[in-house]
């Protein structure tokens, strides 16, 4: 898969999702100013996953804000390479405690929110076949080891937006990303999935962000009710993981436990939809995402 380096306008938002989602985004600053390029060239610069982890683990730190949504003090970088300048996000928390109080009425054990469980996500999107978990890798930035994960350009609105102003657009599509994401999070038992990490494209893509509450120890499903489709490639790519593929792909970003628990889900998973599929058919449970 190729992905593009410029942010489509809120012209085109308009024209594939109406004026109510023109207006949703109308005045809402981009994530990111439009990336540069050598002006002489024929075209805007089209990256591989390959090409953008190499500029996010080599390119220049030009310039940084902080970001002002979430608690774990992300940095927004503005990066160039000397060819393309292109934003990025740089997370480094690291944070393990034995008992952790998410909030009043939640107390977590053995909590962690770790920088390098958005590089795992990623990994792990890419050897499941995912497209919509943005590029992250790690790389010490001012003497500490971060995540630094691509900004992502066309981004028309958080899920929350969507919701509070009843933007439904193209709504098979939309219903058919929401459940890879609900597959995905039991996979990877994320903690943190809410409407301000679950992001929409102009093209009704779901980008999934910010994964460091994820890839619990818990070997059972925390939503199993919530399964009720599943991508068919997916399921097919879930149900021939193995732990050496799995291994090699997120390198020292997992631990063995983790990738243990992760793969005792998987199992799970995997035999809840079969269940489903015999039951009521392959029509009625498995989608096509694209």
């Amino acid at each position: 898969m190729r992905l593009t380096l410029w942010a489509p306008t809120i012209l085109v938002v308009a024209l594939l999702a109406g004026p109510a989602f023109a207006a949703a985004t109308a005045g809402r600053p981009g994530p990111a100013a439009a990336p540069q390029a050598d002006p002489n060239a024929s075209s805007a610069p089209v990256l591989t996953r390959e090409e953008m982890e190499q500029f996010l683990l080599t390119a220049k730190v030009l310039k940084t804000k902080s970001v002002s949504k979430g608690v774990t003090k992300a940095r927004q970088v503005s990066m160039s390479d000397g060819r393309i300048t292109h934003d990025a996000q740089i997370q480094d928390v690291n944070i393990e405690k034995a008992i952790f109080e998410v909030s009043p009425k939640h107390t977590e054990i053995n909590f962690k929110d770790l920088f390098r469980y958005n590089i795992a996500a990623y990994r792990l999107s890419r050897l499941l076949g995912l497209d919509n978990v943005p590029v992250s890798v790690e790389r010490t930035v001012d003497g500490k080891p971060a995540a630094v994960t691509w900004w992502l350009d066309d981004v028309a609105m958080e899920e929350g937006d969507r919701v509070k102003k009843k933007i439904e657009g193209n709504s098979l599509r939309r219903r058919n990303y929401q459940a890879v994401m609900i597959v995905f999070d039991e996979l990877i038992q994320n903690r943190d999935r809410n409407a301000g990490n679950i992001l929409w494209s102009s093209d009704w893509r779901l980008w999934m962000i910010d994964h460091t509450r994820a890839f619990r120890l818990g070997k059972e499903l925390r939503q199993p009710k919530a399964l009720t489709i599943c991508d068919r490639a997916l399921l097919e790519r879930m149900r021939e993981l193995t732990r050496p593929a799995l291994a090699e792909a997120v390198g020292k970003s997992l631990t063995k436990a983790e990738m243990d628990a992760l793969l005792s889900r998987r199992d799970l998973i995997v035999t809840l939809f079969d269940e489903r599929i015999a039951a009521l058919g392959q029509g009625a449970v498995l989608i096509a995402l694209n």
